[in-house]
């Protein structure tokens, strides 16, 4: 079991973002191999300690830790964070919901988002194209919590104007971060 994961973006904040994918891929295309490994390495191990990290990309330690400050300067690397098994401290169910929205303008999009920051329930919050405007992704200790979110928060939320759930049976796969295999690919591709 992994217990760190790195939750990664793909674009420093200094970006301009009108100019947004251009630069993302001009991103991945200036890390080098030894950068890429880096990213690699701590997305599936947050844990390892600098020298193991260092041997595991083939370098030495000092130039390795500066390595991962820049990454983490240039905003590659956004924290550290445990992975937590939410059954074992109690929180048994999860459910993905879809939510419509009355209005889509700017405000009301931002005025929902900001009410999911605030609701402990909500883990996860993803404006979509298409069907829906929001999935969120809930924890839960059990369902009769769950239900008191849902028509006690959710449904009477502002602008809230249709809502899907669907409860989790099982998880086959939870990855966190990118699949540095396909950028490999991709960039041995474009080179």
């Amino acid at each position: 079991m992994r217990v760190f994961a790195i939750i990664l973006r793909t674009r420093p904040v200094c970006y301009n973002k009108r100019k947004k994918s251009k630069e993302r891929r001009m991103v991945a295309a200036r890390l080098d191999p030894i950068d890429r490994m880096i990213l690699s390495e701590l997305q599936a191990d947050g844990r390892m300690t600098n020298v193991e990290l260092a041997r595991r990309v083939g370098i030495s330690a000092p130039p390795c830790l500066r390595r991962v400050r820049t990454l983490e300067e240039a905003g590659l690397i956004r924290g550290y964070h445990a992975e937590i098994n939410a059954r074992e401290l109690g929180f048994e169910v999860q459910v993905f919901v879809m939510v419509g929205l009355d209005s889509q303008a700017e405000t009301a999009l931002s005025a929902f988002e900001n009410r999911c920051r605030a609701w402990p329930l909500v883990r996860e919050c993803h404006m979509l194209n298409g069907e829906v405007d929001f999935i969120l992704k809930c924890a839960a200790p059990d369902l009769s919590s769950f239900q008191s979110f849902l028509t006690g928060e959710l449904l009477t939320a502002p602008n809230v104007a249709s809502v899907k759930t669907s409860l989790v049976i099982r998880v086959a796969k939870d990855e966190p971060g990118v699949p540095f295999d396909v950028l490999e690919e991709r960039l041995n591709k474009s080179a």
